[in-house]
């Protein structure tokens, strides 16, 4: 609402102000003061004057040395006013040194210990009004980013929202999985939250709490409840806070002695206050110094005369010196705005003061240089850097793997932890005493009834009774087995204690329906949609009712188990294999009857003489026979045939059919003794149809009978009678 209003105020100012000149507000330091002062030898070379919105005359006497070394076909000089806390006189003096010098670009810095910034949103909302260029080198708000906003600016510092891909980086280096993330409710700090959520989404960083605290929290029960917080195993927290609440939030962790084996993050804002709260093994990031005001202000302007040098082909009117760009009196904006601030988004600088100078979508520097400082002997001490590329990403796999390219130079050696320790903290937390559930199951976990449990391969287990007639509440077992054995080694090399009882219910943990309406709320995650009458019972039920802090048994890994609870890597993979002996294969001379039974091969042999029969007849008695082969009497010779003998060579007789038949069957050609009638003709294509039919049926089942001939196993399966 600030911001909206000092807007509005810039905006009716603009109609009302008449530019006066005080010694209060203004401070004009000037190359070249005009046009007439510029020798000969410089008029034949395009002019950009660059507008300074500088804190203090040091930076103002930085500039004009930045900008005398200019291009050769380039003219550059620079025309400077201080800021003011007021937005109004920030203005004022903006739109006087504007209309003077011609300039088409802004070089912005903010005032000191100015949280909000708002000289520079003034500076901004005009900029935006006019589409005037503004290169920043001190504001680095994560709001400037918001195009909607701002869309002219660029930044030669990355904005606070970036220190999350370096907590990331820093945290991923040392091998820390859980953290706890505490930010305030403004709106600066709940965008570095969602981007450090955003990057550890689906790693190996898993942020187990994101605390969210206001201006009426009490930061003393806020340190007190997370760090004693039974459910969080993090002992790794990140802190992102106000510079007011940093000292009390400090002072809070250190009253509740909080500090040995935990690793505390600031954020940079909150690092470079100096305050005496700061202990040593804090760690935090923080710009690299050579992002000083002098380096920074060389660098914005090399990246000016990069950038105009594109235009010195430009038409004369984007030069003309008659009009000033920034006219407070006119609302007309400059009509090459937008094309001298694309320029700079894709103008890249290499090896400048502060290093490659390149720009995102957003206007933010996509190459930047931290220090990783821990406070030693409360100093802070750089223990290493990191570069960090800020190019745009939209998920966080993507940003991961820009991330994972980043150079990350950490010396751990050279680290002092909380309370002056030298070992890295394990950042998590050992529980002095893990209660852990398991259930009698040969040959994982045997039990014997009694307590005189032998002290180098037993533990004593007992087991509450769920039926409390009787006086003792316990019953009590001494366990062992193979995963009495593992939980052994693992409290060795975890350095842990733990209490071992069996499950009361004897079950390993299914998902049932129960009366008891309020038990599900103990279920960490209840599934959309599933019925509320529903809980876990057994060893899992006492997982999720925190009874138990761990199973070891042969837990069987399903859906809905691995919904609700983690399993570790499985220690054993067990399956049921029976071997039997194999026959072997004898191969018979009737393996070729195979593919068709007995009955078939009847049939067909069968069907081969019927039709040979039904052929012959029908061939004999046909009237159409063989009508075409009879020739005329007066047509034979001495030397031709009788009419009877060539009837008898030309009829169709019984053995003639059966041949034909069995011919057409075998696919083996046909050479003489065809049917002659239609209707013999007709029964033949019929007859060679089945045929077809028939050997292609079993010339396929013949192959298959031969490769997948198998002898039959003399056992089933698991459920043979023979095996039970």
């Amino acid at each position: 609402m600030t911001l909206l209003w000092y807007a509005y105020n810039v905006f009716m100012y603009f109609s009302l102000v008449r530019l006066q000149t005080t010694d209060e507000n203004i401070n004009t330091t000037t190359i070249l003061s005009n046009i007439s002062e510029i020798d000969d030898s410089q008029l034949k070379f395009p002019q950009v004057i660059i507008l300074g919105a500088l804190a203090n005359n040091e930076q103002i006497q930085m500039l004009p040395n930045a900008s005398t070394d200019s291009n050769k076909n380039l003219h550059i000089s620079s025309q400077c006013f201080i800021l003011n806390s007021n937005p109004l006189l920030t203005i004022t003096a903006l739109c006087e040194a504007g209309n003077k010098s011609n300039a088409k670009v802004i070089i912005a810095s903010r005032i000191i210990d100015d949280d909000n910034d708002l000289t520079l949103a003034a500076i901004a909302y005009v900029a935006d009004f006019y589409h005037i260029p503004v290169i920043t080198i001190a504001s680095r708000e994560n709001l400037l980013s918001d195009k909607a906003l701002y869309g002219f600016i660029l930044r030669l510092v990355p904005p606070y929202l970036y220190e999350a891909d370096a907590w990331f980086s820093i945290i991923h280096k040392l091998k820390y999985t859980n953290v706890v993330l505490i930010y305030n409710q403004e709106e600066e700090s709940r965008m570095v939250a969602s981007r450090f959520q955003m990057l550890a989404h689906d790693s190996q960083i898993q942020i187990e709490q994101m605390e969210e605290y206001t201006s009426d929290t009490n930061l003393t029960s806020l340190i007190f409840n997370l760090t004693t917080e039974d459910r969080l195993l993090a002992r790794v927290f990140i802190i992102h806070t106000r510079f007011k609440d940093i000292a009390e939030m400090l002072s809070a962790i250190v009253r509740l002695e909080k500090t040995e084996n935990f690793v505390w993050i600031i954020n940079e804002h909150a690092l470079t206050t100096n305050s005496s709260a700061l202990f040593d093994g804090l760690l935090g990031v923080r710009l690299h110094d050579s992002f000083s005001d002098e380096n920074l202000l060389i660098d914005a302007t090399q990246l000016i005369t990069d950038t105009f040098v594109k235009f010195i082909d430009y038409s004369s009117s984007f030069w003309s010196e008659n009009r000033s760009v920034i006219d407070c009196s006119s609302a007309e904006p400059w009509q090459y705005g937008e094309d001298v601030y694309r320029a700079f988004i894709k103008t890249k600088v290499n090896a400048a003061t502060t290093g490659d100078i390149e720009f995102n979508e957003y206007g933010d520097r996509i190459e930047s240089l931290y220090e990783i400082i821990n406070i030693q002997y409360g100093h802070p001490t750089v223990v290493g850097t990191y570069r960090s590329n800020t190019s745009v990403c939209h998920t966080s796999s993507m940003c991961r793997e820009i991330m994972y390219k980043t150079e990350l130079k950490l010396d751990e050696e050279k680290i002092i932890w909380p309370n002056g320790l030298r070992k890295k903290p394990d950042g998590i937390r050992k529980s002095r005493n893990v209660t852990v559930v398991t259930i009698v199951e040969k040959p994982f976990i045997f039990a014997r009834p009694g307590n005189n449990c032998e002290s180098t391969s037993e533990i004593y287990c007992p087991r509450k009774k769920l039926n409390k007639s009787s006086d003792d509440e316990y019953e009590q077992f001494c366990c062992y087995g193979y995963c009495i054995d593992l939980l052994h080694e693992l409290s060795k090399n975890l350095s842990m204690v733990y209490t071992l009882h069996l499950v009361a219910d004897g079950k390993y943990g299914s998902f049932e329906k129960t009366k008891f309406m309020n038990i599900c709320h103990h279920i960490r995650k209840r599934r959309e949609g599933e019925d509320k009458q529903k809980r876990w019972d057994g060893m899992i039920g006492e997982l999720l009712n925190y009874q138990a802090d761990l199973i070891i048994a042969p837990l069987t890994m399903n859906p809905e188990r691995v919904q609700d609870i983690e399993f570790t890597k499985p220690f054993k993979y067990q399956g049921i294999t029976i071997l039997v002996r194999k026959d072997k294969n004898t191969s018979r001379l009737s393996s070729f009857l195979q593919p068709f039974k007995g009955v078939l091969w009847i049939m067909i042999l069968f069907s081969v003489h019927i039709i040979a029969i039904v052929l012959y007849l029908l061939d004999r008695w046909s009237s159409f026979g063989r009508f075409h082969f009879v020739p005329q009497k007066d047509q034979l010779d001495e030397n031709s045939l009788t009419l009877e003998e060539n009837k008898k060579k030309d009829t169709l007789s019984l053995s003639r059919s059966v041949w034909f038949t069995w011919g057409v069957l075998l696919n083996s050609g046909i050479g003489e003794g065809t049917p002659k009638s239609f209707s013999a003709r007709v029964l033949g294509m019929v007859w060679a149809g089945f045929a077809m039919i028939m050997v292609a049926s079993y010339t396929a089942n013949l192959a298959a009978f031969l490769v997948l001939d198998r002898p039959e196993a003399s056992i089933s399966g698991i459920n043979d009678a023979r095996v039970n």
